[in-house]
């Protein structure tokens, strides 16, 4: 289907809107008023600019404060729009949005609304202009699509039709069943805005808390499925008021937006083909999935096969892992790079000359069964591939650079030859083939304590957070989970988790406070069989564990009905607990060095969280050792 955008979704002047929406691949805009407004160039040179981009000028939005009017200010509202239409001709444009009033509105009566849409739409069409009839979802007396549709339908006039926009729609949680009753030959226009689900005032949500689609938590697909249904067949179109998105890079914003209508397109189209439905609806819709946009299909992420970290003075980072019982495993062959390895937790250490001296996270290893197709997938969605260096015999990997900055690798499994790049790094001598080999269960019984990585924590941008939330959820189809606020010394952090089914790919994002003057840090959690075992020994081996407070230790004694030598045994080895309805979870922290941290953690009978009622504490900790150590 075509694709369309507002301008007011854009930083930047109107050319420079214009140029991001047609480089990013978009068909067409909608101009909105006030980008005109200040724009210098004329609407001939607008209209000519357009043409020149390939785009189509959509609609002109949004004519307000129309109907429901005394007649006297009535007369006034067709002077004005009158002025407009003439504006329009000379843009070249024919259809306007009509949103429902919000502030001049007196008369609540549909026969006079109905009258003074049809008297507008009478004065369109001497200019040959059509219009999209919007239900505000704060419209003083026409607030849901149904009433507008119904006074559309009393106005009776064929240049006039109804503009169906998701955010004033789900945001006041109207059913959507009667999407499919209005004829689509009626649905002038559509614009799409998904947005995180929110207690709030309906102006200040939309106002400033829109997102695209698939970055918050509106059910998109289904509207999408009941529109197919109805047949329209306009642009789809993106209408998105968000402070950070008038703030960022435009093109990098286009480039977002338009990713998010071809995976909403996709998902559409996929769930319509897995739909074992019969209804009306379904198969209406069904019958046009030709006309979405179709991706090459999502390889969701098995595993994390490495975790990276970059930096020119990871000397502390090497001790932290010797600590953790991590072997070193040799350095890479052609790259300043060196190897980590417990169990089938790896990490790698990048000493680029160009790195930042204090360590951070760089990249994630996937595991995936096709990883051409899994770059392909992200190819199709326009993620930045990253250039890599790979000489003749080392094993190539696809990467791509994700919006926090992280770069992501697409890894075959071992099944397939996915460990043949552990054979890059020359080993120790002093390792002989033995001490090379995986454990046997039936043989060893001292198997590794820690078994792979849990979970990594990703710190995010704000102003690029739904970007990332995003590119998780479409590039590598993970699955995004209820986001929530955990507080710290500097302010709420928000933090939402991707994650694939199984539970063996966890992404937790964290959003720091806007004013936060501390570094955002990130960490990597490591998968444990015995934490309590593995911190007496890190403890022995001189680890610096975070320290946390015996205040945690007292209120955990109140929170849960441990036995007394418990408390002791985790007050001593500085662990942390808690508890879900399916089991138990123990872990430990690292102090952090550079914006990095480790933790340690122990699942046990299913525990699904990730310690979110001691993250307060956490976070406490590393604050105040932060101002010890300045």
């Amino acid at each position: 289907m075509r694709t369309s955008i507002a301008t007011v979704c854009l930083s930047g002047s109107l050319r420079q809107k214009m140029r991001a929406a047609a480089a990013a691949g978009f068909d067409g805009i909608e101009v909105f008023e006030q980008d005109l407004v200040v724009a210098p160039e004329t609407p001939e040179h607008i209209r000519d600019y357009a043409a020149e981009l390939g785009l189509t000028l959509d609609l002109y939005q949004p004519f307000r404060d129309a109907e429901g009017t005394e007649e006297q200010l009535f007369q006034d509202t067709l002077r004005r729009v009158e002025e407009k239409f003439r504006l329009m001709n000379r843009l070249g444009m024919d259809l306007m949005l009509i949103p429902s009033n919000a502030g001049t509105a007196t008369v609540d009566d549909d026969a006079v609304v109905a009258s003074q849409l049809a008297r507008m739409a009478d004065l369109a069409a001497d200019y040959g202009i059509r219009l999209a009839y919007e239900a505000l979802a704060w419209g003083r007396f026409v607030n849901d699509f149904e009433h507008s549709w119904r006074l559309v339908e009393a106005a009776d006039r064929e240049n006039l039709g109804v503009c169906l926009d998701t955010f004033h729609i789900l945001s006041r949680q109207w059913s959507t069943e009667t999407v499919p009753d209005i004829p689509g030959d009626k649905v002038f226009f559509v614009q799409l805005a998904d947005a995180p689900l929110m207690s709030l005032d309906v102006l200040s949500w939309s106002r400033h808390f829109r997102v695209f689609p698939g970055e918050g938590g509106f059910d998109l697909v289904d509207f999408m499925i009941k529109l197919l249904a109805g047949g329209y067949s306009g642009p789809l179109s993106l209408e998105i008021f968000n402070d950070s998105f008038r703030q960022t890079r435009v093109h990098r914003t286009a480039v977002d937006a338009l990713r998010s209508l071809i995976w909403l397109q996709d998902r559409t189209a996929r769930t319509l083909e897995a739909s074992t439905g019969t209804t009306t609806n379904v198969s209406r819709a069904t019958a046009r999935i030709g006309e979405l946009t179709r991706l090459p299909g999502a390889v969701v992420p098995q595993g994390i096969t490495w975790a990276e970290v970059r930096g020119q003075e990871t000397e502390q980072v090497e001790m932290l892992l010797s600590h953790l019982g991590f072997n070193h495993r040799g350095r890479h062959t052609s790259k300043p790079v060196q190897l980590w390895e417990h169990g089938d937790a790896r990490v790698v250490i990048n000493e680029e000359p160009r790195a930042q001296d204090a360590p951070s996270m760089a990249s994630l290893g996937f595991e995936v069964q096709h990883d051409a197709a899994a770059a392909a997938h992200a190819s199709a969605l326009m993620v930045p591939e990253v250039p890599r260096v790979t000489r003749e015999g080392e094993q190539p990997f696809p990467a791509y650079l994700a919006p926090d900055g992280t770069e992501i690798f697409f890894c075959p499994p071992q099944s397939a030859g996915g460990d043949r790049w552990l054979t890059e790094f020359s080993w120790p001598d002093h390792l002989d083939v033995a001490a090379r080999r995986r454990p046997d269960p039936e043989t060893d019984h001292d198997l590794p304590l820690i078994t792979g990585i849990d979970h990594v924590n990703l710190a995010q941008p704000k102003h690029h957070y739904p970007e990332s939330v995003l590119f998780y959820r479409a590039a590598l189809g993970l699955t995004v989970q209820p986001s929530q606020d955990v507080p710290g010394p500097t302010g709420l952090v928000s933090s939402q988790v991707v994650r694939n089914e199984s539970g063996s790919v966890r992404l937790p994002l964290n959003v720091a406070p806007d004013l936060g003057s501390e570094p955002e840090v990130e960490h990597i959690a490591f998968a444990c069989t015995d934490v309590v075992r593995l911190a007496r020994r890190a403890q022995a081996s001189g680890l610096r564990f975070l320290p946390i407070p015996h205040n945690y230790y007292e209120d955990l004694r109140a929170r849960f009905d441990l036995p007394d030598a418990k408390i002791e045994e985790l007050s001593s080895l500085n662990l942390l607990y808690d508890r879900d309805d399916r089991g138990e979870f123990l872990h430990f922290y690292t102090q952090t060095v550079g914006s990095l941290f480790f933790e340690v953690v122990q699942r046990l009978d299913g525990y699904g969280g990730y310690g979110a009622p001691n993250a307060p504490v956490r976070m406490a900790s590393q604050y105040t050792h932060s101002l010890l150590s300045r």
